[in-house]
């Protein structure tokens, strides 16, 4: 979380010295009118810059992975983009329409406009005559962005529905990419500032384009079959075994992929539960009946039936030099667990490591639970189990009181977000480096 938080924070405020370096006017600015001629540019330049920066992200390029720590922190930077663009587009808006209200509230006087001078340069005069094109396509472009992010942020949608609409938000881009470039003051092309922009928005251009053809990830699909289905009513949970073609490059213990089941539904991402043998090609996933899609998995599925797989993502691989580590699997969090202990107990990874693995649930299911034991006893992890409604609720006291070594582990967490949040808010007071923390923020919307 530090990392996507310092990349968000230092862009903005590179961003925001580079404006100032091309604006320095803005600091003898003398009245509303005057100033919002400024705050305009200043509104418009951040938001464009967040949403070009959430369009690029959304290509799913592995190589910004190892610097901001894993696909689900990429996505979660993609969201605080997706909601600093709405609130600066908002903004924005404020600035061309609230001066125009306060002069017909009579709080302030529109200031008289003298005849504007000659544009000189050709490329800036050619850029003029469209100003009005561009403000009006900004405007509706405008809000129909506002309705899509607020649609996404609100999850009030079933995700194929929200699949397809976000899907928009990639022409509308275009089109205010468009509206930035007519109307973004010409002066600042040749400087540092819009330099920076346009690099933004030739790649937010080009990964809207990727996104409007439905390529996004394409060169990582990998086609394979489902050939076994197990049920585990208990924790209404469906495991789903896939044979994959050979393209498929292998995954670390913990890392996640996109399977397609349905085209018209598109890529749900789930964590991948098995180790990687490039003899038998199989992968295993443990989905859970949370949403309007998961819910009817077993009704949709059936053994033979063609899926896509893409990926793999994650950087929740475990690999650190620890001697210890607690593995904390909150109901369906525990999938990478499963998969990190098979890989532990055939290919013998990091035999001299200690591992406690901490399974907290509150559903239960006898075969799943005998199935985490048998993992657990072949691959040397102590399993401590903790069931809600008869051990109470896990907590980082707990943890500590279990683990004689705490101090000297770190911490692997997949599971309900708040919860992560608590067991680490614990651990980081006694004495754990946030840096030994390391949480799944699997929620790819």
């Amino acid at each position: 979380m530090l990392r996507i938080k310092l990349v968000f924070w230092i862009g903005l405020v590179v961003l925001t010295g580079l404006w100032l370096a091309a604006a320095p006017g803005v600091f003898a600015a003398s009245g509303v009118f005057a100033l919002r001629v400024f705050m305009l540019q200043y509104s418009g330049l951040l938001a464009i810059a967040m949403m070009s920066v959430a369009m690029i992200l959304s290509l799913r390029l592995r190589w910004p992975e190892s610097w901001l720590d894993g696909m689900d922190k990429i996505y979660r930077l993609h969201k605080w983009l997706g909601i600093g663009g709405l609130v600066l587009s908002v903004t924005h808006w404020l600035w061309v329409e609230g001066p125009k209200w306060a002069v017909g509230w009579g709080m302030v006087e529109r200031p008289e406009r003298g005849p504007r001078p000659p544009i000189e340069d050709p490329v800036a005069a050619f850029l003029a005559n469209y100003r009005g094109t561009a403000e009006g396509l900004g405007e509706w472009g405008f809000y129909a962005a506002i309705a899509l992010i607020a649609v996404a942020l609100l999850r009030v949608v079933p995700y194929g529905i929200f699949r397809k609409l976000h899907r928009l938000l990639a022409p509308i881009y275009l089109v205010l990419a468009f509206h930035t470039v007519v109307l973004t003051d010409f002066s600042y092309w040749t400087q540092p500032v819009g330099v920076v922009l346009a690099v933004l928005l030739v790649a937010g251009s080009y990964a809207a384009i990727i996104s409007i053809l439905g390529r996004i990830g394409a060169g990582k699909h990998i086609a394979g079959k489902i050939t076994e289905l197990t049920r585990f009513p208990g924790v209404h949970s469906l495991e789903k075994l896939i044979t994959l073609e050979p393209d498929w490059p292998g995954h670390k213990p913990g890392q996640f992929a996109f399977v397609t089941s349905d085209p018209r539904e598109g890529a749900h991402p789930y964590t991948i539960a098995s180790a990687w043998n490039p003899e038998s090609r199989r992968i295993k996933f443990v989905t859970k009946a949370l949403g309007d899609y998961t819910s009817n998995l077993g009704q949709r599925l059936q053994v033979g039936q063609d899926v896509t797989v893409e990926g793999p993502y994650g950087c929740f691989t475990f690999e650190d030099d620890r001697p210890v580590q607690i593995w904390i699997g909150g109901g369906i969090g525990i999938t990478p667990f499963i998969g990190a202990m098979q890989a532990r107990a055939e290919q013998g990874r990091d035999a001299d490591k200690v591992i406690h693995l901490f399974h907290s649930t509150t559903e239960v299911d006898e075969s799943a639970l005998d199935r985490i034991r048998a993992d657990a006893t072949a691959a040397g992890v102590t399993l401590h189990l903790v069931i809600a409604s008869r051990d109470g609720h896990l907590t980082g006291e707990k943890i500590r009181a279990t683990v004689p070594d705490w101090r000297e582990a770190s911490i692997w967490f997949c599971g309900p977000e708040e919860f992560g949040h608590a067991v680490r808010k614990d651990l980081v007071t006694h004495g754990i480096p946030p840096t030994r923390f390391h949480q799944e923020l699997f929620q790819m919307r």
